[in-house]
């Protein structure tokens, strides 16, 4: 009776199995546009499981294991109107044909909405606008999505998803961002050709591209970024692409208003305010943020202003233009680095109090787009930098206490201009489409270096003593560039992509002023010397690149790429004169290449998200610091920093990103639940491959050969948390490979691990959070610097905390 009873149960669950079955269905949809041509890379948004699709070469989409029912899909493709249809199907297979009528709208951020209820991290799509970013690897991060520190723009939760980075804290205020990538210094940013909305934003492109202004992550729609590869669109830097997208007006007629206020530890207040207006063909965007904070060492306050206002206007559905005028300007008082085993003692000592640095930045830009027609678009991008900087202080080695004598001042004035534009057409070829950009990009640039003796006081007093006769150098570096390239995206078949890709560039560089050289003995001048200095140099060259993507499934995609690179020597270092640091005369360009392999996409029906790869940079003639010996009044002579040509570097890595949606592994995907681990990993090695004796062989400095970031993040309704842990492996900070000098300017830089909490609350129109940095309050520093803003060890912020009120609303 036992066994008969079993066998009615299998019975039963097979009939039930089997019905199950027979009611599964598929779904195929063909996108063509009015014509009867099939559409390739169509978006196709499924309402009822937040899936995001995209049509293959032939046009089609397909979709398996569906339930009998009522599907609604919504399709969007650049130049043609959103069609939304709702699908009823019936058992087996179910085979639709739709048309997509043209039309002038750039429907790519309504793709970027659905995207971000699942990851907070995608990459770019293959074409971007007025760009082609086939076979690269790239991330966008989307900033309503990134539940951190914003108020401090604090980078290791802002770039959580972004593998192989270096960050450097250097405050706590986030007044300046500092990230490498692949052993490339993250000093200010400065190997990333670093953009907002598209241009540029650094000092000087060719001669000083560091950023001493970052935008306010509150104003940030989204980050991207492409590594190496982006040297054939972008320039020539071998960190590639960084371009912060700003928030835009309304897209329909309205208002929108935004104001968030935050308070935190060492007494930090910020308030960040935006107006949005949209009427027909009018729209405006502005912005204010005002920030302050005592810091959380002694001699570190700092206030900072930022105001950026924006007004377009869309003549037509074919051409728009818009002008945008940023301004910011900060005071921050710097403490000072400290040597190891002061370090050990106290991290939160300070032993510098007359220490200042000033930043004042301005940028505005001229934005033009016209539609030809649904298949050629055309982009001129023009900006222009009027800015300048001062540091003041005392620049003396850290392991000796203040002399209190007059300060070093040193300014800098930067005024750039540049012109951009950009044509792409996509056209039919052997019956798969194609698209061809070409560019041309023209800058020239100012920039004027002096550094001469301030008073002897303790205030911001940014003042020379003589103007007229500086007592260490002044000089003009005067910059001009010229460059074309062109890329073409080849779809062969409904799989493979191929991207070649050319850039010529011309870069004249030049100097023009005078140094001093002079001799002390008893604090007192006993031999001056002036050395009248002019230099031109004037080179051209063409980059190469390839890349190529094969569609592994729909969704996965395997990619490589190939690009060279190349970056100009900083002239602007051979005009500082600092005692922790000596800089070579014979200073040459650098030159190399980059190369990616890897593949990305989603799997497990879009529950996991991955981007994995391995690298290959080859870093030809990198300038590094080494030592060098040089005399001095007090001990005879000393060994200081030495910025030289070290030699020719190798550096490989694997780079890898996953992130899952693991409530969708045991339910359907629920917008009001949600539950999402991610980890962010990369292995890095570099060596010195040729150069000088001592340093073949060694690692190439600023490269951590671990770094880990894992994590979650929840959400229960209008409720979030998310928890980061980092972990750094030690590693060297230059060529020398030392592991501690007297002044702490070279040395390793020892293992780290920190971990981030952050929730927030959403109600109507409010939104509460609040989170603890460095929960552990672990002691680490991630930088030894030469100079400002030490020299020597930059200890990094101990445990604090933040609480933000956002209020946002909308007609």
């Amino acid at each position: 009776e036992k066994m008969n009873r079993l066998a009615y149960l299998l019975l039963l669950v097979s009939l039930l199995l089997n019905a199950s079955l027979l009611a599964q269905a598929s779904l195929q949809v063909r996108v063509q546009d009015e014509s009867g041509q099939q559409l390739s890379g169509v978006e196709v948004y499924l309402e009822e499981t937040k899936q995001i699709l995209e049509t293959d070469q032939e046009g089609k989409v397909e979709l398996d294991d569906l339930e009998v029912q009522t599907y609604n899909l919504t399709f969007f493709a650049q130049g043609y109107t959103t069609h939304s249809e709702a699908f009823q199907l019936k058992k087996g297979l179910n085979q639709f044909d739709i048309r997509l009528v043209a039309l002038s709208l750039d429907l790519s951020t309504v793709m970027v909405e659905s995207e971000k209820e699942t990851y907070s991290l995608v990459q770019l799509r293959n074409v971007e606008g007025t760009a082609i970013y086939a076979a690269k690897k790239s991330e966008v991060i989307d900033l309503e999505q990134v539940l951190g520190n914003k108020t401090t723009n604090n980078a290791r939760e802002v770039y959580r998803g972004v593998a192989g980075l270096n960050i450097w804290e250097n405050d706590g205020a986030g007044l300046q961002l500092a990230i490498g990538a692949r052993g490339l210094d993250p000093n200010r940013t400065s190997n990333f050709n670093t953009r907002q909305n598209g241009y540029d934003i650094s000092a000087d492109a060719l001669g000083y591209p560091e950023s001493y202004y970052t935008p306010p992550t509150q104003a940030l729609e989204r980050i991207e970024i492409v590594r190496g590869a982006a040297s054939l669109q972008y320039g020539t830097q071998f960190g590639g692409l960084l371009n912060f997208v700003l928030k835009q007006a309304p897209d329909e007629d309205g208002v929108e208003i935004e104001s968030e206020n935050s308070v935190g530890s060492f007494g930090l207040f910020s308030t960040f305010n935006s107006v949005g207006f949209r009427k027909g063909g009018l729209n405006v965007l502005g912005f204010y943020q005002y920030k302050q904070g005592d810091g959380w060492r002694p001699n570190s306050q700092f206030d900072q202003t930022t105001a950026y206002g924006r007004i377009g206007y869309d003549f037509s559905d074919r051409f728009n233009i818009g002008l945008e005028f940023t301004h910011m300007n900060y005071l921050a008082q710097q403490p000072g680095g400290l040597v190891d085993f002061e370090f050990q003692q106290d991290p939160l000592q300070s032993k510098r109090a007359r220490n200042w640095f000033k930043v004042n930045w301005n940028l505005a830009a001229l934005d033009l787009n016209y539609r030809f027609s649904d298949r050629t678009r055309l982009n001129v991008r023009n900006f222009l930098l009027m800015a300048d900087r001062s540091a003041l202080g005392e620049l003396g080695p850290i392991n000796r206490p203040d002399p209190e004598r007059e300060r070093d001042l040193l300014v800098g004035q930067y005024d750039n201009f540049g012109s951009e534009a950009r044509l792409i057409h996509r056209y039919n070829l052997a019956s798969n489409m194609a698209t061809f950009l070409v560019g041309a990009r023209y800058y020239e640039g100012l920039t004027r270096n002096q550094q001469g003796d301030a008073n002897d006081g303790a205030g911001p007093d940014f003042a020379f003593l003589n103007p007229n006769d500086l007592e260490k150098s002044d000089y003009e570096f005067p910059s001009r560039n010229v460059s074309v390239f062109a890329e073409n995206l080849f779809n062969i078949g409904s799989r493979l992509t191929i991207t070649p890709g050319a850039r010529f560039e011309y870069i004249r560089t030049a100097s023009d002023g005078f140094f001093k050289r002079r001799v002390f003995s008893g604090g007192q001048v006993i031999f001056e010397e002036k050395i009248e200095d002019a230099r031109i140099n004037e080179r051209s060259f063409v980059l190469l690149g390839l890349g190529l993507g094969y569609k592994v499934r729909p969704e996965v995609e395997a990619y490589f790429n190939f690009s060279q690179n190349y970056r100009s020597i900083n002239f602007s270092d051979l005009a500082v004169v600092n005692p922790n640091l000596e800089v070579d005369s014979l200073l040459t360009d650098e030159n190399g290449f980059n190369l990616d392999l890897g593949i990305r996409g989603f799997l497990s029906k879009r529950r996991i998200r991955i981007d994995l790869s391995a690298f290959y940079l080859r870093y030809n003639d990198r300038i590094g610091i080494s030592e060098i010996i040089v005399p001095d009044p007090q001990v005879v002579e000393r060994a200081v920093a030495y910025r030289t040509n070290i030699g020719d570097a190798r550096i490989l890595g694997i780079e890898a990103y996953a992130e899952a949606n693991i409530l969708r592994f045991i339910n359907r995907f629920s917008n009001n639940l949600g539950l999402t681990a991610y980890l962010n990993l990369s292995l890095l090695h570099g060596e010195y491959l040729s150069g000088r004796s001592e340093f073949i062989g060694n690692d190439v400095e600023l490269i951590p050969p671990l770094t880990v970031k894992t994590g979650l993040t929840a959400k229960v309704y209008d409720f979030r948390l998310n928890f980061l842990y980092t972990y750094v492996r030690e590693h060297f900070s230059d060529a020398t490979n030392a592991l501690q000098v007297a002044n702490a300017t070279r040395g390793l830089i020892p293992s780290y691990q920190v971990m981030d909490l952050s929730a927030s609350y959403e109600w109507k129109w409010f939104r509460l959070q609040t989170g603890i940095n460095n929960l552990a309050d672990t002691s680490y520093f991630t930088r030894r610097a030469t100079g400002y803003p030490g020299p020597g060890i930059i200890p990094a912020s101990p445990r604090s905390f933040y609480v933000a009120l956002r209020v946002r609303f909308a007609n």
